[in-house]
């Protein structure tokens, strides 16, 4: 009989491997045979995830399906359970003196946990990508050549402090035929595989492989590293957190990364936008909430409507508690404005701080997104269609809006369930990274006996 750990049925290779891998990590404190454990450790999560990915890509829908609700249902029945071993990364958080923000995203409540299931019921009912061919037609030599969807293979998720990642991430990769490693922050150790416990269990008993989804067990960052250089078992990377991790992934990777670095969008408000609308949008990508990637960073506004426009705005945000840093012509019009530092037009604040720069035309504006912007989420007030067209085309970022606030630059409100991230690069996904964009194509060919002459 399969042994049980934290009340959960779990595989008994997983907890022969773990406790080997513990032991080991036990002799690396007392700086015997340093990294070895690690190494040995991350290889066979490697091969295990290898091995479940060449399943999962083969999983009918159904299976996927079934799997997805079950984990719903186990994350709903076990929610004291996750909320007790949650206690302890909230307890340790509070002996580190993590900040109030962080233990906020820390926090697992029966809020959260609602929402998580809610989140895998959610996958569960989109379309399955996997199979689906596209782009199917007869060549003149009587093929026919289309594309078929298919999984990546094995994703790995370094992310830090949110637990709900790991499910969300779980409940993605598995819809999309991938296994996934997961490496979580350090401070969430004990949600993570509290977590990760109700996923191996919907996968089970469904008849999936439960290496199809790994929370890497151990908080050393040498593990990081080691799932970097992965590439015959990891085919793609994806960080989720802060801009240090990012760079790091970034660096020494040895596998493609999914990433984006910063959010530093903007607004233009042109001098053929409807001020009403224009408040309202710029208001909404500031303040809606502060300390995310889609915030809006700097704000753009033509000059012949800026003496309209601004002292409105600057009333709202100043209520907001909103501090404003300004170009010279900005200043100018709003005395409180602090004059802003050529390092504030590439600031990602993440916090209730806006810069502000008063600009000739779109095509200033255009200029400035392009040279300051980190390319993720840019948008126009505008009611002139041409300029709507060219602002749509110039801008060289993955999202570009036409009246509407940046803050719907989110998988889910684009219609993708969830994502996994938001990707900034222009090879394989840009943008928010949901269930197709955790797949690639293949051609595929059908013919009845063709032979090439």
């Amino acid at each position: 009989m399969a042994p049980v750990k934290n009340g959960v049925v779990v595989a008994e290779n997983t907890v022969q491997v773990t406790s080997r891998a513990i032991m080991r990590h036990k002799v690396t404190a007392n700086h015997e045979e340093p990294g070895l454990d690690i190494i040995e450790y991350m290889q066979g999560v490697g091969q295990r995830a290898k091995q479940a990915a060449q399943i999962l890509a083969n999983a009918d829908t159904k299976a996927k399906n079934d799997a997805l609700l079950r984990i719903a249902d186990a994350l709903l029945e076990r929610a004291d359970w996750l909320k007790s071993e949650n206690a302890k990364d909230l307890a340790a958080g509070r002996e580190k003196g993590l900040d109030a923000a962080m233990l906020d995203r820390l926090t697992l409540n029966d809020k959260t946990i609602a929402g998580m299931a809610e989140g895998v019921r959610q996958v569960a009912t989109l379309a399955d990508p996997i199979g689906t061919i596209t782009d199917l037609n007869y060549r003149p030599s009587g093929i026919q050549v289309g594309k078929m969807r298919v999984p990546l293979g094995v994703v790995g998720i370094i992310y830090e402090s949110r637990p709900n990642v790991t499910v969300d991430a779980a409940a993605l990769c598995l819809k999309s035929g991938n296994a996934t490693i997961l490496r979580g922050g350090s401070e969430a150790i004990h949600s993570n595989q509290a977590i990760a416990a109700c996923v191996r269990d919907g996968l089970e008993a469904a008849g999936l492989p439960a290496a199809g989804v790994q929370v890497v067990e151990t908080t050393d960052r040498a593990a990081v590293g080691e799932l970097l250089r992965m590439s015959q078992y990891v085919d793609v990377i994806v960080p989720r957190g802060g801009k240090g991790l990012i760079e790091r992934v970034s660096a020494e990777s040895r596998i493609p990364v999914i990433k984006h670095l910063d959010g530093i969008c903007h607004v233009y408000i042109d001098d053929q936008g409807d001020l009403d609308k224009a408040i309202k949008v710029a208001i909404n990508a500031k303040t809606h909430r502060y300390g995310v990637c889609n915030a809006m960073e700097t704000l753009l506004v033509a000059e012949s409507i800026a003496g309209q426009v601004l002292p409105a705005l600057a009333e709202q945000y100043t209520a907001k508690g909103v501090e404003l840093r300004g170009c010279a012509k900005t200043c100018a019009i709003l005395p409180a404005c602090t004059p802003a530092s050529e390092e504030d037009w590439s600031a990602e604040y993440l916090a209730p701080i806006l810069s502000i720069r008063i600009v000739p035309d779109m095509a200033a504006a255009i200029v400035h997104i392009n040279h300051y912007g980190s390319h993720h989420t840019d948008a126009i007030i505008t009611e002139n269609y041409t300029r709507a067209r060219a602002f749509l085309r110039e801008v060289d970022s993955s999202s570009v809006m036409v009246n509407a606030s940046t803050r719907f630059a989110d998988g889910f409100e684009y219609g993708l369930g969830a994502e996994i991230g938001i990707s900034t690069d222009k090879i394989h996904a840009r943008g928010p990274v949901g269930l197709e964009g955790l797949t690639s194509q293949k051609y595929i060919v059908l013919g009845d006996g063709h032979i090439r002459q």
